[in-house]
């Protein structure tokens, strides 16, 4: 799949979806987009508007436009002619699974792909007559530059849809993961719940400011992680003997209590901890400002840490 995909179905344009409306324009694709809330449209091409400056100093294909997406009324209208169907609704089994069964009706042929960040393929495709054609494609925000695209199958998942959806979002530019064994939460969901339990902590039990928390991410342990990721990185602190050494070296300390990893209750005060961290972390600076300085971010990021994927050491599909 990849070349064979010409429209691209959009359902739900909120944050994730729009970004994703994004990506796929600028891949030079058709987008048909529904979203029942009233001022969806209006949002979306904003959304698209505010992300295009980023997406064009990464590069998009000739004829790539915000022209090309159209909005609908009915959602059977605008999944009707689809090669490809990006489902993105909030994240309540009932409406995905609902909404999933509408677009199979509708559209007995193309790949239907959800963007829930952890619900089961196999429960989310339960009222679907052909679930077969459906997986999880997990993306990151935000999508419009992000590359990593997570794939999970259901009980009923063809083999071949997760060829094809990883052959599409290829197409797209994008890093697609494919999950072994369908679980809650997948693999990076899963990876960043973990810290964020443990963040949550830190500032409940008053150990650090939220500014503080994300000051060990930003200017330490985050800058190795953009290239090697966790184990590689620990492969390269056991010194010459690598991970072995490592494990045998500071294996024992697992056994300590470091961590706590169960959330804390989110009490009002806690809330307000992180809130008013947050706030003043921004430093009078709105989310739009700070959108584009993420994005301004990543688009160097990239261009520099793509000069280290495996591929410009001819390791295609390795890390």
């Amino acid at each position: 799949m990849g070349s064979e995909v010409e429209r691209v179905a959009v359902v739900g344009a909120g944050v994730i979806g729009s970004g994703w409306a994004a990506r796929f324009l600028g891949a030079g694709l058709d987008v048909d987009a529904w979203d029942p809330a009233p001022d969806a449209r209006s949002k979306a091409f904003a959304a698209i508007d505010a992300a295009w400056p980023a997406m064009a100093r990464r590069g998009m294909a000739a004829g790539a436009s915000p022209s090309r997406l159209t909005f609908h009324e009915r959602l059977e209208d605008c999944v009707a002619g689809a090669d490809f169907v990006q489902e993105n609704a909030p994240e309540r089994e009932e409406l995905k699974q609902e909404l999933l069964a509408r677009i199979d009706a509708a559209n007995p042929e193309a790949v239907v792909a959800s963007s829930t960040s952890g619900l089961l393929p196999t429960l989310l495709a339960a009222k679907m007559a052909r679930p077969e054609r459906m997986l999880v494609g997990h993306p990151f925000n935000p999508v419009y530059l992000l590359p990593l695209v997570e794939l999970v199958g259901g009980e009923r998942t063809a083999p071949g849809t997760i060829d094809r959806a990883a052959g599409f979002y290829r197409s797209l530019g994008m890093r697609p993961l494919t999950v072994r064994k369908e679980i809650v939460g997948f693999i990076a969901d899963r990876l960043m719940e973990a810290l964020w339990r443990e963040a949550l902590w830190l500032i409940n039990d008053d150990i650090a400011t939220t500014e503080e928390v994300d000051a060990a991410v930003v200017y330490g342990c985050g800058l190795r992680w953009s290239l090697m990721g966790t184990f590689l990185t620990f492969h390269l602190a056991g010194g010459e003997g690598g991970m072995r050494h490592m494990l045998h070296q500071f294996g024992p300390a697992l056994k300590l209590p470091w961590t706590k990893l169960v959330a804390p209750e989110l009490t009002e005060a806690l809330i307000d901890k992180v809130a008013d961290g947050c706030a003043d972390q921004a430093a009078g600076r709105s989310i739009k400002e700070l959108e584009a300085r993420r994005d301004d971010f990543l688009v160097e990021l990239l261009a520099l840490v793509q000069k280290y994927w495996p591929e410009a050491e001819g390791r295609p599909g390795r890390l």
